[in-house]
Protein backbone atom coordinates (compact mmCIF):
# COMPACT_ATOMS: atom_id res chain seq x y z
CA UNK A 1 0.00 0.00 0.00
CA UNK A 2 0.91 3.58 -0.62
CA UNK A 3 3.18 5.59 1.84
CA UNK A 4 1.81 8.58 0.15
CA UNK A 5 -1.41 9.30 1.76
CA UNK A 6 -2.29 12.40 -0.49
CA UNK A 7 -3.12 10.93 -4.19
CA UNK A 8 -5.16 7.28 -4.39
CA UNK A 9 -3.59 4.72 -5.16
CA UNK A 10 -5.21 2.48 -8.54
CA UNK A 11 -5.23 -0.78 -8.31
CA UNK A 12 -7.41 -4.36 -9.58
CA UNK A 13 -8.43 -7.50 -7.87
CA UNK A 14 -9.92 -10.78 -9.19
CA UNK A 15 -11.34 -12.53 -6.22
CA UNK A 16 -12.24 -16.43 -6.68
CA UNK A 17 -16.22 -15.58 -5.27
CA UNK A 18 -18.50 -17.29 -6.34
CA UNK A 19 -20.80 -14.57 -5.16
CA UNK A 20 -24.58 -15.47 -4.76
CA UNK A 21 -26.52 -12.68 -6.30
CA UNK A 22 -29.92 -11.45 -5.73
CA UNK A 23 -31.19 -13.20 -9.21
CA UNK A 24 -30.09 -16.65 -7.77
CA UNK A 25 -26.67 -16.37 -10.35
CA UNK A 26 -23.59 -17.02 -9.26
CA UNK A 27 -21.07 -15.20 -10.55
CA UNK A 28 -16.75 -15.82 -9.99
CA UNK A 29 -14.75 -14.97 -10.50
CA UNK A 30 -15.23 -11.17 -9.15
CA UNK A 31 -13.15 -8.21 -10.35
CA UNK A 32 -13.16 -5.27 -8.75
CA UNK A 33 -11.03 -1.69 -9.54
CA UNK A 34 -10.75 0.38 -6.73
CA UNK A 35 -9.03 3.26 -5.57
CA UNK A 36 -7.40 3.92 -1.47
CA UNK A 37 -6.81 7.26 -0.12
CA UNK A 38 -4.66 7.07 3.16
CA UNK A 39 -3.24 4.37 5.61
CA UNK A 40 -5.64 1.72 7.37
CA UNK A 41 -5.19 2.64 11.27
CA UNK A 42 -3.62 0.12 13.15
CA UNK A 43 -6.88 -0.62 15.33
CA UNK A 44 -8.75 -0.82 11.58
CA UNK A 45 -10.89 1.92 12.81
CA UNK A 46 -10.51 4.27 10.16
CA UNK A 47 -11.87 3.00 7.21
CA UNK A 48 -14.40 5.16 5.08
CA UNK A 49 -16.13 3.72 2.23
CA UNK A 50 -17.40 6.35 -0.45
CA UNK A 51 -20.22 4.73 -2.64
CA UNK A 52 -20.28 6.20 -6.29
CA UNK A 53 -23.75 7.13 -8.03
CA UNK A 54 -25.05 5.75 -11.48
CA UNK A 55 -22.65 6.84 -13.56
CA UNK A 56 -19.61 7.32 -11.42
CA UNK A 57 -16.78 5.52 -10.74
CA UNK A 58 -13.78 4.57 -8.26
CA UNK A 59 -11.86 7.75 -9.47
CA UNK A 60 -13.57 9.84 -6.41
CA UNK A 61 -10.47 12.12 -5.80
CA UNK A 62 -7.90 11.60 -8.84
CA UNK A 63 -7.62 12.96 -11.92
CA UNK A 64 -10.18 10.31 -14.66
CA UNK A 65 -7.80 7.89 -16.92
CA UNK A 66 -9.56 8.65 -19.88
CA UNK A 67 -11.10 12.17 -19.80
CA UNK A 68 -8.34 13.86 -17.53
CA UNK A 69 -10.87 15.62 -15.41
CA UNK A 70 -10.31 15.63 -11.38
CA UNK A 71 -12.08 13.42 -9.88
CA UNK A 72 -15.71 13.63 -9.15
CA UNK A 73 -15.91 14.11 -5.43
CA UNK A 74 -12.46 16.10 -4.60
CA UNK A 75 -14.86 19.00 -2.89
CA UNK A 76 -15.37 16.31 -0.22
CA UNK A 77 -12.68 14.11 -0.52
CA UNK A 78 -8.81 14.91 0.01
CA UNK A 79 -6.58 16.80 2.51
CA UNK A 80 -8.33 19.85 4.57
CA UNK A 81 -12.00 18.05 3.20
CA UNK A 82 -14.50 16.33 5.71
CA UNK A 83 -12.80 13.05 4.34
CA UNK A 84 -9.53 13.45 4.65
CA UNK A 85 -6.56 10.39 3.66
CA UNK A 86 -4.67 12.29 6.49
CA UNK A 87 -7.54 10.98 9.21
CA UNK A 88 -9.07 8.22 7.13
CA UNK A 89 -8.09 5.53 5.00
CA UNK A 90 -10.50 5.89 1.75
CA UNK A 91 -11.96 3.18 -0.39
CA UNK A 92 -13.68 3.62 -3.47
CA UNK A 93 -14.97 0.90 -5.86
CA UNK A 94 -16.18 0.99 -9.12
CA UNK A 95 -19.33 -1.08 -8.58
CA UNK A 96 -20.40 -4.70 -10.12
CA UNK A 97 -21.76 -4.60 -13.04
CA UNK A 98 -19.32 -1.25 -13.77
CA UNK A 99 -17.27 -0.09 -17.01
CA UNK A 100 -14.25 0.93 -15.68
CA UNK A 101 -12.86 -2.24 -14.20
CA UNK A 102 -15.49 -4.00 -12.41
CA UNK A 103 -16.88 -6.90 -13.54
CA UNK A 104 -19.63 -6.20 -16.01
CA UNK A 105 -20.85 -6.83 -19.44
CA UNK A 106 -17.32 -5.56 -20.69
CA UNK A 107 -15.64 -7.77 -19.01
CA UNK A 108 -14.55 -11.28 -20.17
CA UNK A 109 -16.47 -14.46 -19.36
CA UNK A 110 -13.79 -16.96 -18.11
CA UNK A 111 -16.51 -19.68 -19.85
CA UNK A 112 -16.29 -17.86 -23.56
CA UNK A 113 -13.21 -15.74 -23.64
CA UNK A 114 -15.42 -12.99 -24.74
CA UNK A 115 -17.15 -10.17 -23.16
CA UNK A 116 -19.89 -11.47 -20.87
CA UNK A 117 -22.68 -8.89 -23.11
CA UNK A 118 -26.06 -9.14 -22.21
CA UNK A 119 -25.29 -12.90 -20.59
CA UNK A 120 -23.84 -10.63 -17.57
CA UNK A 121 -26.28 -11.68 -14.88
CA UNK A 122 -28.88 -9.08 -13.85
CA UNK A 123 -27.80 -7.31 -10.46
CA UNK A 124 -28.65 -5.52 -7.63
CA UNK A 125 -27.81 -2.38 -5.41
CA UNK A 126 -27.68 -5.06 -2.61
CA UNK A 127 -25.42 -6.95 -5.08
CA UNK A 128 -22.88 -4.28 -5.84
CA UNK A 129 -22.42 -4.27 -1.30
CA UNK A 130 -21.63 -7.87 -0.98
CA UNK A 131 -18.83 -7.53 -3.56
CA UNK A 132 -17.67 -4.19 -1.89
CA UNK A 133 -18.00 -6.35 1.54
CA UNK A 134 -15.49 -9.13 -0.28
CA UNK A 135 -13.46 -6.06 -1.05
CA UNK A 136 -13.05 -4.76 2.34
CA UNK A 137 -12.79 -8.69 3.69
CA UNK A 138 -9.65 -8.97 0.72
CA UNK A 139 -8.23 -5.77 2.37
CA UNK A 140 -8.28 -6.74 5.57
CA UNK A 141 -10.85 -3.95 6.42
CA UNK A 142 -13.31 -5.17 9.49
CA UNK A 143 -15.78 -2.23 10.18
CA UNK A 144 -15.85 0.48 8.37
CA UNK A 145 -16.09 3.94 10.61
CA UNK A 146 -18.51 5.30 7.90
CA UNK A 147 -20.39 4.37 4.64
CA UNK A 148 -20.82 7.83 2.13
CA UNK A 149 -22.80 7.89 -0.76
CA UNK A 150 -25.36 10.56 -2.60
CA UNK A 151 -27.82 9.25 -5.00
CA UNK A 152 -27.42 5.49 -6.02
CA UNK A 153 -24.68 5.92 -3.82
CA UNK A 154 -26.86 6.39 -1.08
CA UNK A 155 -28.73 3.15 -1.67
CA UNK A 156 -25.57 1.14 -1.25
CA UNK A 157 -24.43 3.41 1.74
CA UNK A 158 -28.43 2.37 3.21
CA UNK A 159 -27.77 -1.10 1.97
CA UNK A 160 -24.93 -1.67 3.70
CA UNK A 161 -26.42 -0.72 7.04
CA UNK A 162 -29.00 -3.43 6.51
CA UNK A 163 -27.17 -5.99 4.94
CA UNK A 164 -24.04 -6.16 7.21
CA UNK A 165 -25.13 -4.08 10.28
CA UNK A 166 -22.46 -5.28 12.43
CA UNK A 167 -19.73 -3.99 9.77
CA UNK A 168 -21.22 -0.07 9.99
CA UNK A 169 -20.28 2.17 12.52
CA UNK A 170 -22.03 5.59 10.54
CA UNK A 171 -23.89 5.83 7.43
CA UNK A 172 -23.86 9.56 5.06
CA UNK A 173 -27.02 8.95 2.80
CA UNK A 174 -27.22 12.23 0.71
CA UNK A 175 -29.80 12.77 -2.26
CA UNK A 176 -31.28 9.55 -2.10
CA UNK A 177 -33.78 7.02 -1.53
CA UNK A 178 -35.23 3.95 -0.27
CA UNK A 179 -36.85 3.02 -3.53
CA UNK A 180 -37.41 3.90 -6.38
CA UNK A 181 -40.68 5.06 -7.50
CA UNK A 182 -42.45 4.67 -10.55
CA UNK A 183 -41.63 7.96 -12.58
CA UNK A 184 -37.44 6.96 -11.58
CA UNK A 185 -38.29 3.77 -13.41
CA UNK A 186 -40.17 5.88 -16.27
CA UNK A 187 -37.80 8.09 -16.58
CA UNK A 188 -34.28 5.07 -16.90
CA UNK A 189 -37.01 2.78 -19.83
CA UNK A 190 -36.51 5.98 -21.57
CA UNK A 191 -33.19 5.51 -21.67
CA UNK A 192 -33.22 2.03 -21.72
CA UNK A 193 -34.89 1.99 -24.89
CA UNK A 194 -32.84 4.47 -26.62
CA UNK A 195 -29.87 2.38 -26.46
CA UNK A 196 -31.54 -0.86 -27.31
CA UNK A 197 -33.15 1.21 -30.49
CA UNK A 198 -29.68 2.06 -31.70
CA UNK A 199 -28.88 -0.22 -34.78
CA UNK A 200 -25.40 -0.73 -33.50
CA UNK A 201 -26.64 -2.42 -29.96
CA UNK A 202 -26.78 -5.38 -31.67
CA UNK A 203 -28.45 -6.60 -28.86
CA UNK A 204 -25.59 -6.04 -26.35
CA UNK A 205 -23.33 -7.61 -28.90
CA UNK A 206 -21.32 -4.69 -30.18
CA UNK A 207 -17.62 -4.77 -28.38
CA UNK A 208 -15.97 -6.63 -31.67
CA UNK A 209 -17.56 -4.28 -34.07
CA UNK A 210 -15.58 -1.61 -32.27
CA UNK A 211 -18.91 0.64 -32.97
CA UNK A 212 -20.86 0.94 -29.51
CA UNK A 213 -24.43 2.47 -29.83
CA UNK A 214 -22.91 6.06 -28.74
CA UNK A 215 -26.01 7.55 -30.29
CA UNK A 216 -28.50 5.89 -28.17
CA UNK A 217 -26.60 6.17 -25.23
CA UNK A 218 -26.33 10.13 -25.29
CA UNK A 219 -29.79 10.34 -26.03
CA UNK A 220 -30.11 8.15 -22.66
CA UNK A 221 -27.65 10.35 -20.77
CA UNK A 222 -29.36 13.29 -22.43
CA UNK A 223 -32.82 12.62 -20.57
CA UNK A 224 -31.53 11.48 -17.54
CA UNK A 225 -29.37 14.63 -17.30
CA UNK A 226 -32.30 17.02 -17.22
CA UNK A 227 -33.63 14.97 -13.77
CA UNK A 228 -30.23 16.22 -12.33
CA UNK A 229 -31.02 19.50 -12.56
CA UNK A 230 -33.50 22.03 -11.18
CA UNK A 231 -35.94 24.37 -13.71
CA UNK A 232 -34.90 27.33 -11.84
CA UNK A 233 -31.00 26.65 -11.92
CA UNK A 234 -31.76 26.05 -15.74
CA UNK A 235 -33.80 28.70 -16.33
CA UNK A 236 -30.96 31.13 -14.47
CA UNK A 237 -28.69 29.33 -16.54
CA UNK A 238 -30.22 29.03 -20.37
CA UNK A 239 -33.40 30.10 -20.36
CA UNK A 240 -34.41 30.95 -23.88
CA UNK A 241 -31.38 32.19 -25.16
CA UNK A 242 -30.07 31.04 -28.37
CA UNK A 243 -26.92 29.25 -29.00
CA UNK A 244 -24.56 31.34 -31.01
CA UNK A 245 -27.08 32.90 -33.50
CA UNK A 246 -28.90 36.43 -33.32
CA UNK A 247 -32.25 34.46 -34.78
CA UNK A 248 -34.60 31.08 -34.80
CA UNK A 249 -32.99 28.63 -37.57
CA UNK A 250 -36.40 27.32 -38.42
CA UNK A 251 -34.79 24.11 -38.42
CA UNK A 252 -33.53 21.06 -35.73
CA UNK A 253 -30.17 22.48 -35.21
CA UNK A 254 -29.45 23.23 -31.87
CA UNK A 255 -31.07 26.87 -31.55
CA UNK A 256 -31.41 27.01 -28.10
CA UNK A 257 -28.24 27.00 -25.62
CA UNK A 258 -29.81 24.38 -23.52
CA UNK A 259 -29.96 22.43 -26.04
CA UNK A 260 -26.61 22.52 -26.89
CA UNK A 261 -25.15 21.89 -23.34
CA UNK A 262 -27.69 18.32 -23.43
CA UNK A 263 -26.04 17.35 -26.36
CA UNK A 264 -22.57 18.04 -25.26
CA UNK A 265 -23.55 16.08 -21.96
CA UNK A 266 -24.46 13.29 -24.28
CA UNK A 267 -21.68 13.34 -26.40
CA UNK A 268 -19.19 13.54 -24.13
CA UNK A 269 -20.63 10.62 -21.88
CA UNK A 270 -20.44 8.17 -24.28
CA UNK A 271 -16.36 8.34 -24.54
CA UNK A 272 -16.37 6.76 -20.57
CA UNK A 273 -19.10 4.97 -20.28
CA UNK A 274 -20.59 1.27 -21.14
CA UNK A 275 -23.98 1.32 -23.22
CA UNK A 276 -24.22 -2.20 -21.53
CA UNK A 277 -23.33 -1.28 -18.26
CA UNK A 278 -26.01 1.55 -18.39
CA UNK A 279 -28.32 -0.91 -18.73
CA UNK A 280 -27.31 -3.01 -16.15
CA UNK A 281 -26.56 -0.59 -13.41
CA UNK A 282 -30.57 1.73 -14.25
CA UNK A 283 -32.10 -2.00 -13.69
CA UNK A 284 -30.48 -2.30 -10.47
CA UNK A 285 -31.33 1.08 -9.09
CA UNK A 286 -34.98 0.23 -10.50
CA UNK A 287 -35.12 -2.59 -8.91
CA UNK A 288 -33.97 -1.16 -5.36
CA UNK A 289 -36.86 -1.32 -2.59
CA UNK A 290 -35.35 -1.62 0.77
CA UNK A 291 -38.32 -2.32 2.59
CA UNK A 292 -39.67 -4.40 0.42
CA UNK A 293 -35.91 -6.44 1.26
CA UNK A 294 -36.66 -6.55 4.72
CA UNK A 295 -41.01 -7.70 5.16
CA UNK A 296 -42.76 -4.61 3.13
CA UNK A 297 -41.89 -2.21 6.12
CA UNK A 298 -38.56 0.15 6.15
CA UNK A 299 -38.06 0.19 9.84
CA UNK A 300 -36.93 -3.85 9.75
CA UNK A 301 -34.26 -2.60 7.51
CA UNK A 302 -32.28 -1.22 10.64
CA UNK A 303 -33.29 -2.73 13.33
CA UNK A 304 -30.18 -4.87 13.65
CA UNK A 305 -28.20 -1.36 12.68
CA UNK A 306 -25.92 0.25 15.46
CA UNK A 307 -24.84 2.71 13.04
CA UNK A 308 -25.43 6.48 13.68
CA UNK A 309 -26.77 7.41 10.06
CA UNK A 310 -26.75 11.11 8.93
CA UNK A 311 -29.33 11.96 6.06
CA UNK A 312 -28.81 15.32 3.71
CA UNK A 313 -31.36 16.25 0.87
CA UNK A 314 -31.56 19.66 -1.02
CA UNK A 315 -34.86 21.36 -1.44
CA UNK A 316 -34.56 21.59 -5.99
CA UNK A 317 -34.53 18.04 -6.14
CA UNK A 318 -36.62 16.36 -7.48
CA UNK A 319 -35.31 13.07 -8.59
CA UNK A 320 -34.87 11.92 -4.59
CA UNK A 321 -36.98 14.76 -2.88
CA UNK A 322 -36.72 15.99 0.40
CA UNK A 323 -40.24 14.28 0.89
CA UNK A 324 -37.99 10.21 0.30
CA UNK A 325 -35.34 11.20 2.70
CA UNK A 326 -38.04 12.08 5.36
CA UNK A 327 -39.44 8.68 5.00
CA UNK A 328 -36.12 7.37 5.59
CA UNK A 329 -35.66 9.38 8.84
CA UNK A 330 -39.03 7.94 9.87
CA UNK A 331 -38.22 4.61 9.39
CA UNK A 332 -34.76 4.99 11.51
CA UNK A 333 -37.16 6.46 14.65
CA UNK A 334 -39.19 3.64 14.22
CA UNK A 335 -36.29 1.37 14.53
CA UNK A 336 -34.82 3.65 17.57
CA UNK A 337 -31.67 4.56 15.25
CA UNK A 338 -29.66 7.61 15.77
CA UNK A 339 -30.08 10.12 12.91
CA UNK A 340 -29.71 13.15 12.20
CA UNK A 341 -31.22 15.19 8.64
CA UNK A 342 -31.25 18.49 6.88
CA UNK A 343 -32.94 19.47 4.27
CA UNK A 344 -30.27 22.37 2.20
CA UNK A 345 -30.91 25.19 -0.13
CA UNK A 346 -29.13 25.13 -3.57
CA UNK A 347 -30.47 25.74 -7.07
CA UNK A 348 -28.65 22.80 -8.41
CA UNK A 349 -31.19 20.15 -8.02
CA UNK A 350 -30.34 16.64 -7.89
CA UNK A 351 -26.75 17.39 -9.03
CA UNK A 352 -26.34 19.74 -6.12
CA UNK A 353 -24.15 17.09 -3.84
CA UNK A 354 -21.63 16.89 -6.38
CA UNK A 355 -21.05 20.51 -6.61
CA UNK A 356 -19.69 23.71 -4.39
CA UNK A 357 -21.73 23.14 -1.35
CA UNK A 358 -20.40 24.57 2.03
CA UNK A 359 -23.52 23.79 4.05
CA UNK A 360 -23.50 19.78 3.13
CA UNK A 361 -19.42 19.36 3.47
CA UNK A 362 -19.96 21.55 7.27
CA UNK A 363 -22.48 19.08 8.13
CA UNK A 364 -20.04 15.63 7.02
CA UNK A 365 -17.46 16.97 8.70
CA UNK A 366 -19.36 17.35 11.87
CA UNK A 367 -20.87 14.32 11.54
CA UNK A 368 -17.66 12.36 11.75
CA UNK A 369 -15.95 13.87 14.07
CA UNK A 370 -18.93 13.50 16.80
CA UNK A 371 -18.69 9.20 15.84
CA UNK A 372 -14.71 9.78 17.19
Amino acid sequence: MSDDTRFGLARHVKLPGPLLLDGGALLSPIEIAYETYGMLAPDGGNAILICHALTGDQNVASNHPITGKPGWWTRLVGPGKPVDPERHFVICSNVLGGCTGSSGPATVNPATGKPWGMTFPVITIRDMVRAQALLLDHLGVGTLAAVIGGSMGGMQALSWSATFPDRVRAAVVIASAARHTAQNIAFHEVGRQAVMADPNWRGGDYYASGEPPVAGLAVARMAAHITYLSEAGLTEKFGRRLQTRSAKSFGFDADFQVESYLRHQGISFVDRFDANSYLYITRATDYFDLAEEHGGHLANAFKASAARFCLISFDTDWLYPTSESRAIVHALNAAGAPVSFVELNSPFGHDAFLLDSPGMNRVIDGFLRAGK
